[in-house]
């Protein structure tokens, strides 16, 4: 099966993929959505340009390739994820009409998977006066410079010992927002460089790791990172530090760009927006 791009592109209103998530809009072509078909018929072998490769040796998420309904106006695409009791979501390309019909796919397959959940994704354009969900973000290091920042930001490594030992505290505080497994990968050696905040001998945020990886037409990416602040250091300005000096990196080693998701309306949204980063489209789920 291949998707045709005069059906699809019409109704793709923000640039992101099934199984992939959001991706530059220079690369995205049918190619893209037919890829996820081919690796789900493989399985579960990562795509080239897969984010997620960095972090496991299968996908956890794969299309349900026979189950994909495509024709003019609509698009529904179902996935399977694998992790924990199991969700399948339907991803909806189409107009509001569609939505009863993505509800109803989306409930037969997880009875089929025996998944734990069913959830339909829904996108919205960048111009969409009601966005909401998560909004899919740009930072384009090839449009505006990004200067080193100033502050008690270095890299993990360059940190006195005394200051790197407090990472585990940090971690286990900050583990609902992924550091635990961050530091587990930091200390097996298999991360890039994560920039570290100290403040008064402690490790106070983060911001990491910062890893270059090709995209699916071979242009360098700043991966996504793991990004937070201790709650008692929160609304001083460093995680505004933190994260220019991620932008800095990126730009430094030569990063063409950056795709960023963030909470509308949350901390990591304003500050991408006071920021200057373009807006892409947002996408927003549903329990079916």
């Amino acid at each position: 099966m291949r998707f045709r791009w005069d059906w699809l592109r019409p109704v793709v209103l923000a640039p992101y993929v099934p199984t992939i998530g959001p991706v530059h809009p220079s690369v995205l072509t049918e190619d893209l959505f037919t890829d996820t078909l081919i690796a789900a018929s493989t399985d579960r072998r990562f795509l080239r340009y897969d984010k997620d490769i960095r972090w496991s040796d299968s996908k956890v998420e794969t299309v349900l390739v026979e189950a994909v309904v495509h024709r003019p106006g609509e698009t529904l695409i179902p996935t399977l994820s694998r992790r924990g009791a199991g969700m399948v979501k339907v991803h909806l390309y189409g107009i509001d009409d569609s939505a009863l019909a993505a509800t109803e796919l989306a409930q037969k397959l997880a009875a089929e998977h025996g998944a734990a959940k069913a959830r339909i994704v829904r996108f919205l354009g960048p111009e969409a006066p009601d966005g909401r969900g998560t909004r899919i973000q740009l930072q384009d290091f090839r449009a505006t410079i990004r200067p080193a920042g100033d502050g008690p930001v270095r890299s993990f490594d360059e940190w006195p010992a005394n200051a790197r030992g407090t990472f585990d505290d940090f971690a286990e505080e900050m583990a609902a927002d992924g550091f635990a497994f961050l530091y587990e990968q930091m200390q097996a050696g298999t991360v890039g460089p994560v920039l570290t905040a100290v403040l008064g001998g402690r490790v106070a945020g983060a911001i990491g790791p910062m890893e270059i990886r090709p995209d699916a037409i071979g242009t360098p990416q700043l991966m996504p990172q793991y990004f937070g602040v201790l709650p008692e250091h929160r609304g001083r300005g460093l995680g505004r530090l933190l994260w220019r000096a991620a932008m800095h990196w990126g730009q430094a080693n030569g990063a063409a760009y950056q795709l960023l998701q963030t909470e509308v309306g949350g901390a990591s949204d304003c500050l991408c927006r006071s920021e200057g980063l373009m807006s892409l489209g947002f996408t927003y789920w549903q329990a079916s």
